[in-house]
């Protein structure tokens, strides 16, 4: 491991090497998911019926729920640069090794639901790893730089991603798609390993007791920092609230609304497009000023447009609703994830990513049949105002906590480590 300079001059965060290393190793990345997932989906639906697919999907999600915490162990202890090369290896091969499988047999079900929970496993240890590689190699005062270039990389990968994989089914079947999802996972592993990370005097923090003593250390740690330990329940609270009516309750008033498929995909557009203004806005601005009170007011202000959206009747007006949602939910998301990273010891950046990223990807999705459910019992209108409602405590909070209200982002100059706690 190569130490970073620390008498360097700082640079830019879209002028250094080192985040544009890690930025195409991360869309590179984003692009392989993207298409591996597009490849499985409809391998799946190929395969089985509707319900059976649904499975295969879903089967990825229990060992990332279950396995996310101790993923942050592991990235903690082995240092974030060398848990997501492995990753990424890992991942290529999977990918490498079904895409030759389909080329020599058809497997049946059962074999693409073990790829998925494997691949889920992987993703696991990779989310928190990739959460905590970014103060390793930018400066303090880059990271919401940082973030919003990281918006927009994952912004690109999803909207090229399908695309690239439906080309790919099209001209060689879903064994070409998932060699092309392979290749774009190999394409990330020589930029990674070209990364020079910034070592830490808390280097050995992890490595001192078992995983389950790690993962009891890095909560207590949390769980006493002013403003991680708020930012946690601020992240769940818009989580919990965001994910049922966008995730579930979309495809509901796209039927309802006579807007069909491709009015989910101009919802969805308009969505994204927000999304990845919000992070050029950041890209660009490189700070904003009372850092905490603007996130707090923006999460509020994105959940009267969640709480709106069940109520346009055009398909224009909702795609304008959309970019709105987009713009106020990622500009909050991307002010929330720089001060988690400015905020933490990054000894302990990956525990408490992979508690971050077990609220979205964990505890969020089980509230899936719940909302199903209540829209079929009560309608839209009051589950969408019901997630609007979850999303503004998430914003009220973060205001009503005198720490996370007044936290700030550092300035473009400060080019400190993150302090040890």
């Amino acid at each position: 491991m190569t130490a970073v300079d620390e008498a360097a001059p700082a640079r830019p965060a879209h002028r250094s090497p080192q985040v544009l290393r890690w930025l195409g190793a991360y869309t590179a990345s984003t692009l392989g998911d993207s298409v591996y997932y597009l490849a499985l989906s409809w391998n799946a639906v190929s395969s089985g019926t509707p319900a059976q697919a649904g499975l295969v999907m879903a089967a990825a999600a229990v060992p990332r729920a279950l396995l996310m915490l101790f993923g942050g162990v592991i990235a903690d202890r082995f240092g974030p640069r060398r848990v997501v090369i492995a990753s990424d290896a890992a991942r290529c091969l999977l990918t490498f090794g079904l895409a030759a499988l389909l080329l020599l047999a058809t497997p049946d079900l059962w074999a693409l639901a073990a790829v998925a929970v494997v691949f889920g496993a992987v993703d696991a240890v990779f989310l928190p790893a990739v959460g905590a590689l970014p103060p390793r190699i930018a400066e303090r005062g880059q990271l919401a730089r940082v973030q919003g270039m990281r918006g927009l990389a994952y912004r690109m990968g999803a909207v090229l991603g399908a695309p690239l994989g439906g080309l790919a089914v099209a001209l060689g079947g879903t064994a070409s798609a998932f060699a092309v999802a392979g290749s774009l996972f190999a394409l990330s592993l020589p930029l990674l390993a070209a990364l020079r990370i910034r070592p830490l005097p808390q280097e050995d923090r992890a490595g001192a007791g078992t995983a389950r003593r790690d993962l009891a250390d890095g909560l207590r740690y949390l769980r006493g920092h002013p403003v991680l330990g708020p930012l946690m329940i601020v992240v769940l609270l818009s989580d919990l609230g965001f994910a049922g009516p966008l995730n579930v309750g979309l495809a509901l008033l796209c039927e309802q609304r006579g807007w069909g498929a491709s009015g989910i995909g101009w919802i969805l557009a308009g969505f994204g497009t927000g999304a990845g203004g919000a992070s050029l806005l950041l890209t660009v601005k490189g700070r904003v000023g009372r850092t905490g009170l603007v996130m707090g007011w923006t999460m509020v202000l994105g959940a009267v447009s969640i709480g709106a959206l069940a109520h346009v009747p055009q398909l224009a007006s909702a795609v304008l609703v959309a970019l709105s949602i987009g713009l106020l939910a990622g500009f909050s998301g991307a002010l929330c994830n720089a001060l988690v990273q400015t905020e933490c010891d990054p000894a302990y950046l990956g525990r408490v990513s992979a508690v971050a990223a077990l609220g979205s990807l964990g505890i969020a999705p089980l509230g899936y049949p719940v909302t199903g459910a209540a829209i079929g019992a009560w309608g839209l209108g009051p589950v969408f105002a019901a997630g609007a409602v979850v999303c503004a405590l998430s914003g009220v909070y973060a205001l009503a906590v005198p720490a996370v209200r007044r936290a700030e982002l550092p300035g473009n100059g400060d080019i400190r480590a993150a302090d040890p706690a």
